[in-house]
């Protein structure tokens, strides 16, 4: 029996509007033990990209991020998550191992600063 992971990728914007994240495509499918990859474009300067999963009435939960070369994993780390930051490219991978049911959420890509850190957003 095939099982299939629907995975819907969205994006943010960055602290300024010449900062923007856009996924590759919009929805990925696999089979459970594909290795997935999702993938966004930026356009401006990233020196931080964030990855998010979000399930179902669930709140965002933060999986990875690299800051100016130096990748910080979730804390635990989620079992399986990658990420691939191709700077010249303006372009970066999260790349999810041996994907499994568990897997099918709502993804976001964000520039650093997101909201959360943004202090020009916080009250």
């Amino acid at each position: 029996m095939l099982i299939y992971i629907i995975i819907l990728l969205l994006s943010t914007e960055g602290s300024r509007a010449s900062e923007v994240i856009t996924p590759k495509r919009d929805r990925e499918f696999a089979r459970e033990s594909d290795n997935v990859t999702l993938s966004c474009n930026y356009s401006g300067s990233a020196r931080g990209v964030h990855w998010y999963r979000q399930y179902a009435g669930s709140p965002p939960q933060f999986l990875i991020l690299e800051y100016s070369g130096v990748t910080t994993p979730a804390n635990p780390p989620v079992p399986g998550i990658t990420i691939n930051h191709r700077k010249t490219e303006s372009h970066v991978d999260l790349i999810i191992s041996s994907a499994a049911v568990s897997d099918s959420a709502v993804y976001y890509c964000a520039l650093q600063p997101t909201v959360t850190g943004n202090p020009m957003t916080q009250t």
